[in-house]
């Protein structure tokens, strides 16, 4: 019977003990962009806000990268996580011009 409840237990585990492998805060003017990747070597930032430029994340010694950006635009972004291209969940996504997606920040949302 335990077995039976055991993967409910574990998804009720990781949806409350903040264990999302992305999510942001809004600090001040920024909005501070979070992706848990402890195995990652190098972790990059792009978004539309400049073309897609590539930015280096940084990382705690958690193994939570961190890119924070202003928050009052909307802006359309992904990761590059050791060289991949990695669109990470995210609440709005939106399909890119390449048949790829990028992830949606609206700053009332």
């Amino acid at each position: 019977m335990m077995k039976r409840f055991l993967p409910s237990v574990v998804v009720a585990l990781v949806l409350f003990t903040g264990c999302a492998p992305h999510f942001h805060t809004i600090r001040g003017d920024g909005v501070h962009l979070y992706l848990r990747a402890p195995s990652a070597g190098e972790v990059f930032f792009a978004s539309s806000l400049d073309g897609y430029a590539s930015h280096p994340a940084t990382k705690n010694d958690r193994g939570v990268w961190e890119y924070s950006v202003p928050a009052q635009r909307e802006f359309r972004y992904f990761y590059i996580v050791d060289g991949q291209v990695f669109v990470p969940p995210c609440r709005l996504r939106e399909q890119d011009d390449f048949g790829s997606e990028n992830c949606v920040y609206f700053p009332d949302l």
